[in-house]
């Protein structure tokens, strides 16, 4: 073994990539579960001495005296150690150890450096003589110094592991690690020979750190710093020495800077690993604007690379998408567990802290130390009392197994100084405690995250505060009035904010009729849905007015006038009649509805006068009437259901019309059908359209003969007897119970006194009206509207008055009210019929 071991080292001295510039002979092992070697490179072979025939099977205590320091692993370690019969010549090397995770036999990957070729890198006389400064240590960049005597180290180096170009490695690397696929090695294989340290990606795309354990050991750390401390002092002492001591001192002194110059290096490395880390990390948090996928990010981010449990806790204001939190945390604010990513058993964690619960945490804790200063809290380890103490806070469950001789570390999330959660991040007890240097990167961290997930915050809580003032905007259509039947959707457009001008409207009139209304305010944003709100307002103003669909339109357009300049809108106002079975129609420049023949079953667009838009102004509208059917249904929508990009509008129209013309169950269900299919027909997804949809669809059901009764009277006292009797009569044939003839008559008696008595005219009539509810409606020919007093006036005393009839009306009807007609005005009530 000694001669194979001298033969092999004088090769090594004399193999021309030895000391090839720009390149570290890397040692390679791979050491299987019972500690023996299971591979051995050609770099192994020329670090330990060791030929590859002698080593494969072997102990791999007895090859390297690095391999006992880190036993069964389960995480990423690096080290330094010294051998005792080096290859190399050397005495220290530098190794990093990898726990091989996947199908197979556990694993353990080896690779190890030359602290004296490390050295020859960094800058310094080479084995063979040579100067540093006379070739490059890594691609374009060069040793030595500068002007001002100050030495230039270069930033990384590469490594060479017997293989001339990556083509070779990445051959060889599947050898090593058997799951992996040529591509991947082909890839990894450049990395490798580009970057100039360890990379290794397994199937998750996740580099393996240079320093797994994040930096240089503390006892490493002090002891260079004590060396830095000594070495000044030691040279003050030494001054009056002869010159030729003083030459030895100068001597010694470059030994140990030489000494020191790997740790500094793996100093620099554990910063640039820390560095990359922030890096990838920013790029894998904030990939959208939703406020819970943004806590998964963070969540993924950390574990296992940072950490190996990662609890996230945020303040409910934030969970809530609402404004800033108020004040600052107290030991009665609640916190919300949002998130919980570990890497224990699957259920270990999830059924002792579950997501989704609110807590507050007492004071004289890690965490309300943190909340309220804002700074992290590092405890290196969780004593047994110590985790009895925090599981304490938890009722009813015993956490002290799950965190007990844990490391942990609380971070805090803030933005704009105030703290809107924290993370609780610990690592298991086989894994390197937490440190100072982990302190920074872990607050650093949650800086990122803390403004990623206010961005999120704020854009959730515009979110919230836009779709409060659209549903705002948009009425609650009830689902029946007499004699039709509705169903409503809004889809709002999601590229340009949630909030638009898009409307639709049912408007319940006197006469058992229905006014059906859809409008879009062209633009989007805060200014349109203004308008909207604004515009819808007027209409269902005007339309209790009775004023007929084109005279309406006249008055809206007016006001979008008064209403100041570039205020532009389409709107479609109809009325349906279900007792006449006709449709009054009006169109201002909006898309033409579609009418459902029952009949045929069918849809046809209606032939309207197209009209301007509302603001245009001095162009006039045109009603039209059309009959209908019971049965039929009239579709009314915005043009954002049927756009389609690069065709025609009229091409989505002819597709509205088919769409609209399936059978369905409900009016749900037809409306849900034409969405989707319009989605379809114009390649739009329904969370991708760029403008808003109102859809309002209406099934014309139609009030039949039987179902309504109309006689008039004579102006007449004496006529008022007669019309109780009519209404008692035509009550009783309609088999409603006794106790709403007995309402209905006493109610009609009042209005038919008060037309009689107080109103100019010589006719008046009463008309009853049976759907879902009755309708009364008594009318006379006097345009004044009759006016509801307080009791205890002049009339009451005298006993009549139209204030007491409509006292009357108001407490006992379940809606009641006035309109004017073309010959007058008519007071209507309304009474709930029972069901079933």
């Amino acid at each position: 073994m000694e001669r194979a071991r001298a033969g092999q080292h004088a090769q090594d001295r004399t193999d021309p990539t030895a000391d090839e510039p720009g390149r570290l002979p890397l040692a390679v092992a791979v050491i299987d579960g019972e500690g023996r070697v299971s591979h051995w490179s050609t770099g192994a072979r020329r670090l330990f001495g060791v030929t590859r025939e002698d080593a494969v099977g072997a102990p791999a205590d007895e090859l390297m005296p690095v391999s006992g320091a880190f036993g069964a692993l389960s995480y990423a370690v690096a080290g330094r150690a010294h051998v005792s019969e080096p290859g190399s010549g050397s005495g220290d090397v530098l190794w990093w150890a990898y726990p091989l995770v996947g199908k197979g036999p556990e694993r353990i990957l080896v690779l190890a450096a030359d602290t004296a070729r490390l050295r020859t890198r960094a800058g310094g006389a080479r084995p063979d003589g040579t100067d540093a400064d006379e070739g490059p240590v890594t691609g374009g960049s060069t040793g030595g110094g500068d002007a001002a005597g100050h030495e230039r180290v270069a930033p990384g180096f590469a490594l060479h592991t017997d293989f001339p170009d990556s083509a070779a490695l990445a051959a060889r690397l599947p050898e090593i690690l058997p799951s992996m696929s040529t591509r991947d090695s082909a890839r990894i294989a450049a990395q490798v020979l580009e970057l100039g340290y360890p990379v290794l990606d397994i199937s998750r795309h996740e580099r393996v750190p240079l320093t797994p354990d994040w930096g240089v050991p503390r006892r490493v750390e002090r002891r260079a710093r004590q060396r830095r401390a000594v070495a000044p002092a030691a040279t003050e002492a030494a001054g009056s020495e002869l010159a030729g001591t003083g030459t030895a001192r100068t001597e010694s002194a470059s030994a140990r800077a030489a000494e020191e110059k790997p740790v500094s290096d793996l100093e620099h490395a554990a910063v640039r690993e820390r560095l990359e880390f922030l890096n990838e990390v920013s790029g894998a948090i904030g990939t959208s604007l939703d406020l819970a996928r943004t806590i998964e990010e963070v969540s993924r981010a950390v574990v296992p690379r940072f950490t190996d449990v990662a609890g996230t806790y945020l303040r409910e204001q934030v969970v809530a998408g609402e404004g800033f939190p108020d004040g600052p945390p107290d030991t009665t604010t609640p916190w919300h567990r949002v998130a919980l990513e570990h890497m224990d058993e699957p259920g270990r964690w999830d059924d002792v802290v579950p997501v989704g619960e609110s807590m507050p945490f007492p004071a004289h804790t890690p965490f309300f130390r943190c909340m309220t200063t804002g700074e992290p809290v590092l405890v290196p380890r969780i004593s047994e009392e110590a985790g009895h103490a925090i599981a304490a806070q938890f009722e009813k469950r015993d956490i002290s197994p799950l965190i007990t001789h844990r490391s942990m570390l609380v971070v805090p999330l803030k933005a704009r100084n105030v703290v809107l959660g924290f993370m609780i991040l610990l690592r298991h007890r086989e894994r390197a405690e937490f440190n100072d240097m982990d302190r920074v990167t872990g607050a650093e961290l949650a800086a990122r995250a803390g403004l990623v997930l206010d961005n999120a915050r704020m854009y959730t809580h515009q979110e919230h505060v836009a779709e409060t003032l659209q549903d705002s905007m948009l009425p609650r259509v009830a689902p029946r009035t007499p004699g039709c039947d509705t169903a409503t959707r809004y889809l709002p457009g999601t590229w340009l904010g949630r909030v638009g001008g898009d409307w639709f409207d049912t408007v319940k009139l006197p006469g058992s009729r229905t006014a059906l209304v859809v409008g879009d305010v062209m633009g989007h944003g805060l200014n349109s849905a203004a308008m909207m709100g604004q515009l819808r307002t007027a209409v269902q103003t005007m339309a209790v007015l009775e004023l007929p669909p084109a005279q309406l339109l006249r008055n809206l357009d007016d006001l979008a006038q008064r209403l100041g300049d570039g205020y532009l809108a389409t709107c479609l106002y109809a009325v349906y009649d279900p007792v006449a079975n006709e449709l009054r129609i009006a169109n201002a420049g909006h898309v033409p509805p579609v009418l459902v023949r029952a009949e045929c079953g069918t849809g046809e667009l209606l032939d309207l006068p197209t009209g301007v838009p509302i603001g245009v102004g001095s162009v006039p509208f045109e009603t039209v009437t059309v009959p209908v059917a019971p049965g039929d249904r009239l579709v009314l929508c915005t043009d954002g259901l049927v756009e389609m990009r690069g065709a025609d509008i009229a091409e989505g129209l002819a597709a509205l019309c088919e769409s609209a013309a399936h059978p369905a169950a409900s009016m749900d269900d037809a409306c849900d059908t034409i969405i989707r299919e319009l989605a379809r027909r114009t390649s739009t997804p329904l969370d991708g359209r760029k403008d808003d949809v109102a859809l309002l669809m209406a099934r014309l059901n139609g009030i039949g003969e039987q179902d309504v009764a109309t006689w008039s009277f004579d102006a007449r006292p004496r006529e008022v007897r007669g019309a109780r009797a009519r209404t008692r009569a035509q009550l009783t044939r309609w088999a409603l119970p006794e106790e709403a003839v007995d309402t209905t008559e006493l109610l009609v008696s009042e209005l038919v006194t008060n037309a009689v008595r107080h109103a100019r005219g010589d006719r008046v009539q009463v008309r009853l009206v049976r759907s879902a509810s009755l309708q009364c409606e008594v009318s006379d020919e006097d345009h004044a509207p009759p006016v509801l007093r307080e009791s205890g006036g002049e009339d009451d005393a005298e006993g009549g008055g139209p204030g007491r009839g409509l006292r009357v009306v108001a407490r006992l009807a379940r809606e009641w009210g006035t309109s004017r007609t073309p010959d007058g005005k008519t007071v209507w009530f309304e009474q709930a019929l029972p069901t079933g």
